[in-house]
This record gives C-alpha cells, structure tokens and sequence, in this order.
C-alpha cells in the first residue's frame, strides 16, 4: 500500500511536470536539476556528528473555521515531521509547520491548498536527502549552505523564480530542529542556553518569569470573542488588517475593524503599560500599496482616539516596496521580509524598528543570526507564532523567554501564540508533549509563567515524544 508520505510526493508531479526520485531528489523531466556549490559545501563539511539516515512523514490538522489573513483563507496546517539518525546511533525528530500562505501568498493562491502545501513539503524532503552522510559540529555550520541550495531547488520545483524567501525557510524548520536535537543528544545537552552557541548568548541572556501571551484577532473574530479574550487575562492583542479587495475597499473594511475593535478595548486598563492603556498591535502583511494609503488608516486611528495605543504595525508595505519608513510616525516591525541576518540589516536600514522572531518559521539557526543582526543595533525584537503546534510553542516561548523587554512594557516577555484559538484538535495535540501537565505550558490570565526547573530542562523540548517516536517506529 502506498504511504502518504509516497503519495504526496509522487503527486507533485501532476502539479508541475516534476519527477520524485526514490533518493528524495527532485528533477525537471526536461532537464537535469543543476549541481549546486551549495550541496557540495554541505557534503564537504567535517564534524564530530555524522548523519547516517534521514526520514520524515506529515500530518493534517484541521482548522476550526477558515482562518484569514493576507487577503486569503487556510482551512488546515500541515505538521511536518523529520526524523535524523547519526552514525552513533543516536536519532531526533523534529518538526514544523507549514504555512504557504504566510510564506508566499502566491505560490498559496496560484494552487489548490493541498497542493502548495506538496511543493513545501518536497523541499523538506530535499533538505532531508542533501544531509545524508554530511558532518557537522553545530547546525549553525548548515543554515546558510542548506539555505541557498533549497531557495534555489524551490524556485525550480514551483517554476518561480521570485519564489519568497521564507517559502524556503518554512520548508527548513523541522529539518532544523531535527539537527539542533540531535546535536543536543550528541553533546548530552538537556538545558537551552547550552544550546546557544557563544556568540549569541549576550542576544539571549534574559530570564523573564513571566511572558504575555498574544492571541491573534483575525477577521473573522468577532467582538463578541474579542472581549471574551480580554476577560481571560489577555492585554496585548494582535489584530490582523489589509483585508480583501481592492486598496480603497481594504482601507474602509480596516477602518471599519478598527473603529469596532477600539470601542470594545478603549476603556480597558492594564498595569503592564506606561499609558496603561490596552497595546494595539496591527498586522497588515503587505497589503498596502502606497505609503499615503497607509497613512490614512494612520489618521483615521487619530482621529477616532486609538492612534496612541498603537504600539506597532507589522508588515504594512509589500517586501518589494523598498522604501524610507523613517518618517512613519508609529514603530513599525519586519516580519516575513526579514527572511535572514542581511536582509535584516537593509530593513533596519529602511527604518524598521522592531522585528518579529519566528525560529518556529523561519529555523532557529536563522533565527538567532537575525535576533543578534537586530539587537546589536539596538533594535527590539519579540516572537511571533506562525499557528504552530504545541511542542514548537515551547521553543518559541524559549527563545521569548531570554529576549530582553520590548520598549513600554514592563521586565516582560513577549511571545504570540495562538494554535488554541485555531486548530480543532489543540487538546489533542497537546497530549502529545508529555510535560502538558506542566505548570508552564498552558496561559493563565494572560500569561505564561516560567520558573527554575522551565530553566533548567528547557520546558520538556528536549524529552522524546512517543506519539512521533511511533511514526518511524513502524
């Protein structure tokens, strides 16, 4: 019987011309894939851990309700899973979650939803049959070879050559935290700092005790479970914009969410602000054009009295709209066009300031070369969620945890997350990680509390997980 994993791979040709050969290596039928300098870096490196066979498999997790941002609409996230095993004998599973949708918006419009999510999922198999037989002595030896090798084999497979950076990347996650436990089981390592690499430990050195919770407001939340969120003990709200439709219909359906999410949060106080004032935080993905668009909303938020409670806008402009924002009156933060370290820098340049962390989208490897790029200038950063599954909250929230406070708040971390409010099996899922019994996993009025023994075991990442054990066990 063919697996799933078998039938999705051998499927991804009715998407594009494109053959699956059994090594996991993909090649056009018109032509041979190039031999890239890339993947003989990664064969020519030399370490202490040897990987000796790679796997992996996926799951399909359903939404509660179509889940809106971006202009479109994902009905399920697919969980990818990516198995390691070094010549010692020593194996680690690591996982991801795919989002074509906030990846590359058209790769995820120009195919069925099943069907993006296959050309994702292809790379992760690259990525996977490319590390065989290579050695290494950190993942961060890895992240830029394996990088360029799958950003280039992507714009081949999915025949786009403007094929967004982070589509890659997001292919990249579990096969990245695959590497970085192994390297952990390899070391004997079960503490996260001893994760962090030298360099980067100043990025990472806070320890904050508690770290608030961002629940995601997406269109389709009404005010009804807005408020609802606020009654729980939630204070910092992310409310996605840039709807649908043209830019003059977007700006009025953001307008309109506006003037409706501030009447239902103006008169809310909290002690964890200086105004204390409810922090709004807007995300546009990209969706406006123009920077005179853009300042509209801007007014408009003045003009109804919420200006003031804008602590940040994520993403107003598209990636390719390559403009001076300094002179935006509101911090604004870069998100998916902030893909690597260097692309960091040119939006710091740009005049961004702040910049959203996804080690959950975007590997953990990248992930730390841009937190040091952003917080050596200075420049604030805080985590973001990507709807990812229990066990990759608990590394984000790692990572939220050792961050130092964002600018207004108060010796707080900072860290999205909000797989509770979308997926129909998040209960479920949660049995998985065997610490979610653990004080520190679930919110309690708004807040994630960590505490020495959070500290000391890294929140149970580093513990084997027997549901995924039993996938390659079979």
């Amino acid at each position: 019987m063919t697996s799933r994993r078998q039938f999705i791979l051998s499927s991804i040709g009715a998407l594009g011309g494109i053959s699956i050969l059994n090594s996991g290596c993909m090649q056009t039928t018109n032509k041979e894939a190039d031999t890239s300098s890339y993947a003989d870096s990664l064969q020519s490196l030399q370490g202490s851990i040897t990987i000796a066979h790679t796997s992996s498999q996926f799951e399909r997790e359903p939404l509660i309700s179509p889940f809106g941002f971006k202009g479109g609409y994902l009905s399920e996230l697919w969980q990818a899973i990516s198995y390691l095993q070094s010549e010692n004998g020593k194996h680690a599973i690591g996982l991801g979650t795919q989002s074509v949708l906030w990846s590359d918006e058209k790769i995820f419009s120009s195919h069925s939803e099943a069907g993006g999510n296959t050309y994702m999922y292809a790379l992760t198999e690259r990525a996977l049959h490319l590390l065989n037989k290579v050695s290494f002595s950190s993942p961060m030896d890895l992240i830029d070879p394996l990088f360029e090798e799958i950003y280039k084999y992507g714009k081949l497979v999915t025949s786009n050559p403007d094929l967004r950076k982070t589509f890659a990347l997001n292919a990249l996650v579990s096969v990245d935290n695959a590497l970085w436990l192994l390297y952990a089981k390899e070391n004997g390592i079960t503490n996260f700092d001893r994760l962090i690499p030298q360099e980067f430990q100043s990025t990472f050195s806070e320890k904050h005790a508690k770290l608030a919770a961002i629940p995601l407001i997406s269109y389709n939340v009404n005010p009804e479970g807005l408020r609802k969120e606020v009654d729980m003990g939630y204070f910092f709200m992310k409310i996605k914009i840039g709807q649908a439709g043209t830019q003059q219909e977007m700006l009025e359906k953001d307008k309109n969410r506006l003037r409706e999410i501030h009447n239902i949060l103006k008169d809310i106080r909290t002690p964890y602000t200086e105004n204390e004032k409810l922090p709004y935080y807007f995300d546009a993905n990209g969706r406006y054009e123009s920077k005179d668009m853009f300042n509209r909303f801007l007014d408009y938020a003045g003009k109804i009295g919420a200006f003031d409670q804008i602590v940040m806008i994520e993403e107003p402009f598209p990636e390719k709209m390559e403009i001076d924002v300094s002179d935006i009156p509101i911090r604004l933060a870069a998100d998916e066009s902030a893909h690597t370290d260097k692309d960091t820098i040119e939006r710091i340049q740009m005049g961004y300031k702040a910049i959203a962390l996804k080690p959950i989208a975007k590997t953990l490897s990248m992930t730390m070369k841009i937190a040091k790029t952003a917080t050596d200038r200075g420049i604030p950063c805080f985590c973001a969620d990507l709807t990812v599954n229990p066990v990759l909250v608990e590394w984000n929230k790692n990572i939220a945890a050792r961050l130092k406070s964002f600018p207004g708040l108060g010796n707080l971390g900072l860290v999205e997350s909000n797989g509770h409010q979308n997926y129909v099996n998040w209960n479920k899922m949660q049995q998985y990680f065997p610490q979610h019994d653990a004080s520190w996993v679930g919110v309690k009025e708004g807040f994630y509390y960590t505490n020495d023994e959070y500290f000391n075991n890294g929140g149970g990442i580093f513990d084997p997980i027997p549901h995924y054990e039993a996938i390659f066990n079979k």
